[in-house]
Parts: structure tokens; C-alpha cells; sequence
């Protein structure tokens, strides 16, 4: 089977509704170092890696929200789709602790090798898919580890994640903050703007509406909770959409 740097679920499903996961896949490809970062086997399972259940549950919410999905099949080890392409941790070398060997002595030729093989292609096609309709609506999930090595826990359950006020992420944070038994992080447990980034590239550059949630990663590393929570957050995606001005 032909390598392919990303994969689409659903292409032709109608909604307005576009999910995005740039962080599915912790896959190495053979033509990267055959296949092998350099890392332990364990750490190729954690979050520097990939967003540990985010593919599942955006999967999930595709399917309930009748839309195309957008899965990386790329670790953000290899190269980080969530980066501009001249954004300084593009490429990262060390991460949460752990060395990436293979990428120590990584020069600008294999950096632009990887974007021409994986983070270019990956992007071509999410913008396509974002381009078929006037009044898509960019909904990217992440996940967030529960504690970064050497720092506090984080209590979130969910963060909402925007650039400003825009309507619909403040609409979303509203619904979600409704839900007595949640803990909601607003631009946590990151900042939510990041320059060319998916967002800012697919989303805030083209003017369509958009928002990124991030889902403490302990609640979904089961596919059980991965579908547990796409079910209880897709209505209120819907909520939200219907109560903002997008």
C-alpha cells in the first residue's frame, strides 16, 4: 500500500462542519531515518509524539456532525503540521524531556525535504477540503497531556482554544461552561493563537469560522471514551453554532 501523508473520512459529507486532527498519527515514515526516531518505544506512545485519542474522537464527531475529517499520518516528531513553516519548533529536537536523535543533526535540506513529503501535502488537502463550501466551519481537536514533566497538573477536562473574541469559540466556552460537571479551560491549558498554524493558515486567514478544542488526553485514550465524548460534545457543538452569529 502507497504511503499517504494524511487520510479523509467522509469527504463527501455535507455539512458546514470541517474536522481537523494535524496531530492523529505518531507513524514515522520508512523514508524517515527507516522508520525510526530514535526514541524508546514508550515515549513514541505519549504525547510528544501524537495527541494521544484525538483521532478517535474526531472520527467520532465527524460522523455525528456529518462532516469530513482530516487525520495527519505523520508524527508531529517527523514534522509538525500544527507550525508555520518557519516556526523555530517545526522540527523539535527535545521534547517534554526526551532527545529525538534523529532529528539532531537534521539540516535545512531534510526539513525541507519532510515539508515537501508531509506537512505540504497534508495542508494542500485540508485546504481543498475547506474551500468546497462558502461558510465552513473549522473544528480542530487536539488532546493535552495531564501534567508536562516538572509543572503543576492541569484540571481541565477541556480547553477552548481562539485568537480574541470571535464569536463562535465565546459561543462554544458558553455551552460547554453550561455543563455543571466540567472543568473548561479558555486558552487553556495553551494560548490560542499561534501564527501559521492550522488555524491561523485554514481558519482565521481566510475568514471561516473556527475553534480548537483540546481534550485532557487520560479521558480518551480508550475508544471507549473516545466515543463517549464526541457523543456528549457533538449537540453542543450544534448548540453553539446555532447561538452564534457565524
Amino acid at each position: 500500500m502507497t504511503y499517504q501523508p494524511y487520510h479523509i473520512i467522509g469527504a463527501e459529507r455535507p455539512s458546514r462542519w470541517l474536522v481537523t486532527v494535524d496531530h492523529a498519527a505518531n507513524t514515522v515514515p520508512d523514508a524517515v531515518n527507516g522508520g525510526d526516531l530514535g526514541i524508546a518505544p514508550a515515549d513514541m506512545q505519549r504525547h510528544i509524539a501524537y495527541d494521544v485519542g484525538a483521532a478517535g474522537i474526531g472520527a467520532r464527531l465527524g460522523e455525528l456532525l456529518d462532516a469530513p475529517v482530516i487525520l495527519s499520518n505523520f508524527s508531529r516528531l517527523v514534522i509538525d503540521p500544527n507550525r508555520g513553516e518557519d516556526d523555530p519548533t517545526l522540527l523539535m529536537k527535545l521534547y517534554d524531556g526526551t532527545i529525538i536523535l534523529a532529528n539532531r543533526h537534521a539540516d535545512a535540506a531534510e526539513v525541507e525535504r519532510r515539508l515537501t513529503a508531509y506537512h505540504r501535502p497534508y495542508h494542500a488537502a485540508l485546504e481543498e477540503l475547506a474551500a468546497r463550501r462558502e461558510d465552513t466551519v473549522i473544528l480542530a481537536v487536539h488532546s493535552f497531556t495531564p501534567r508536562l514533566q516538572g509543572r503543576e497538573p492541569r484540571p481541565w477536562h477541556l480547553g477552548v482554544l481562539h485568537a480574541g473574541e470571535d464569536a463562535f469559540s465565546q459561543a462554544v466556552l458558553a455551552r460547554f461552561r453550561r455543563e455543571a460537571d466540567l472543568c473548561i479551560g479558555d486558552n487553556e491549558p495553551y494560548a490560542g493563537h499561534l501564527p501559521g498554524d492550522s488555524i491561523d493558515r485554514h481558519a482565521l486567514a481566510q475568514g471561516r469560522a473556527n475553534t480548537l478544542i483540546e481534550v485532557r488526553n487520560d479521558l480518551i485514550r480508550e475508544a471507549e471514551g473516545q466515543r463517549g465524548w464526541a457523543e456528549r460534545l457533538a449537540p453542543l457543538l450544534v448548540d453553539a453554532l446555532a447561538a452564534s452569529s457565524v
